[in-house]
């Protein structure tokens, strides 16, 4: 057996963690595999609303196992509130739930790190969540950090103090102030003492066991691939690897033993925080398309850019992460424009047209050129098959099929788990 993988192609908010709850009933392990906090996985159903930040969205499949992956960096206290917050479910996380040792510990003077970094950047600031994702990434890859192993350890406080030492020497350079600090610790030690308790394993045998005996996994990533540490819009990326090829390390899979890989993009774009974006709207139609897309951060709740759907971006992405299949979410919020646009390429400085998202390309030297279709004008919130689909979103489909050489074969039109339509 082989696991598959669903990511974002675009730059995250694309609607992952919907999907994995619609698809998790064809697995039997959902497992997530790089990001942390700073995602978040809005799922609807039965009325009911829930943002996941850390915990895999399979969890409200009661015959599911979720793993949290070797390359997550775990923040102990917003997991235990994420979990407490499951309890009106009534989820038996001790059976469906477990963490890789692995994972790495975000720890609170990673969170002042984050802060006093992006302040120190003034104008030319990331856009950072400010969870502590890239300081404690940081420590991973310099061999520093604390991994949720740890815990276990009778001198975890001892190597707990050894990095706080070495982070307040760095924030007392930056001479930024220490007074949320003891609150924080607080908070931390009881979360630590809570995750004691919780199924602490070597997922990677859990993963690599699970294959061998055929069972279906589908492996969740975080944010999206025009983010990735090094295919993304550096500097203003994430700090992990966002691909398909993150969901190997992630989990400690190896590529051949990757089966589908399921790519999921909006019907239009948006973006949080800083970087390029050449398709970006800074009219009323962005305006339009932020409020019918209720297009605010599930984490930060900072309102999102939005912009037209950018083929040379989507075409990227489909690239370098070998996608297999598409989804298009979110094809309710066009519902409002008689008109839709879709970049086909780039204009450069000296008017030549690329249709590649290279190195060079930023929004300040490009500007995207349009293909304008038809709308369909009209409301989809009653359509529950694709034969009822007005002609205009059937030929918008059918367009990007074809230049996109890749099948969509599932299109949201609502937040509503029976508003997921597959072709």
């Amino acid at each position: 057996m082989k696991m598959d993988v669903l990511l974002g192609l675009q730059w995250g908010d694309e609607g992952k963690g919907k999907i994995v709850d619609v698809l998790a009933p064809e697995y039997e392990i959902v497992a997530r595999f790089q990001g942390g906090p700073n995602a978040g996985h809005t799922l609807e159903f039965d009325g009911i609303k829930h943002v996941l930040h850390q915990i895999p969205s399979g969890i409200f499949r009661s015959q599911i196992l979720n793993i949290i992956g070797n390359g997550v960096v775990l923040d102990p206290i917003i997991l235990k509130k994420e979990i407490d917050g499951l309890g009106k479910f009534s989820i038996d996380y001790m059976k469906n739930l477990v963490i890789s040792k692995k994972a790495t510990i975000i720890i609170p003077t990673h969170k002042l790190l984050d802060a006093a970094y992006e302040k120190s950047k003034g104008d030319k600031k990331i856009g950072s969540t400010l969870k502590g994702i890239g300081p404690t990434y940081q420590d991973k890859i310099g061999r520093s950090a604390l991994r949720i192993g740890d815990v276990l350890a009778a001198d975890f406080k001892e190597k707990y103090d050894t990095l706080v030492s070495k982070h307040q020497t760095i924030l007392s350079f930056y001479n930024y102030p220490l007074d949320e600090l003891a609150e924080m610790e607080k908070q931390f030690f009881e979360a630590v003492e809570f995750i004691k308790g919780l199924n602490l394993i070597d997922s990677e045998y859990t993963v690599n066991d699970a294959l061998q005996s055929g069972k279906r996994i589908l492996a969740e990533g975080a944010q999206g691939s025009l983010l990735d540490i090094d295919f993304g819009s550096y500097p203003y990326v994430t700090s992990s690897s966002t691909m398909t090829a993150g969901a190997c390390t992630g989990l400690g899979v190896a590529p051949a033993k990757i089966g589908e890989v399921f790519g999921i993009f909006k019907a239009y774009c948006t973006r949080v925080g800083s970087g390029p974006f050449p398709t970006e709207l800074f009219d009323q139609t962005g305006e339009a398309m932020r409020k019918e897309g209720n297009e605010f951060g599930s984490t930060t709740g900072r309102p999102r850019r939005c912009g037209w759907l950018d083929l040379p971006a989507l075409r990227y992405s489909i690239m370098i992460n070998g996608v297999t299949e598409l989804f298009m979410m979110k094809a309710d919020v066009l519902n409002i424009f008689e008109e839709i646009q879709v970049c086909t390429h780039y204009e450069l400085a000296d008017g030549s047209r690329v249709d590649r998202l290279t190195y060079e390309i930023s929004d300040s030297d490009v500007k995207p050129v349009y293909k304008t279709m038809k709308g369909w004008n009209c409301s989809l919130d009653h359509v529950r098959d694709y034969a009822d689909f007005p002609q205009e979103l059937k030929d918008y489909v059918a367009y990007l099929e074809e230049e996109l050489q890749v099948p969509i074969r599932l299109v949201s039109v609502g937040p509503d788990r029976t508003q997921t339509i597959k072709r």
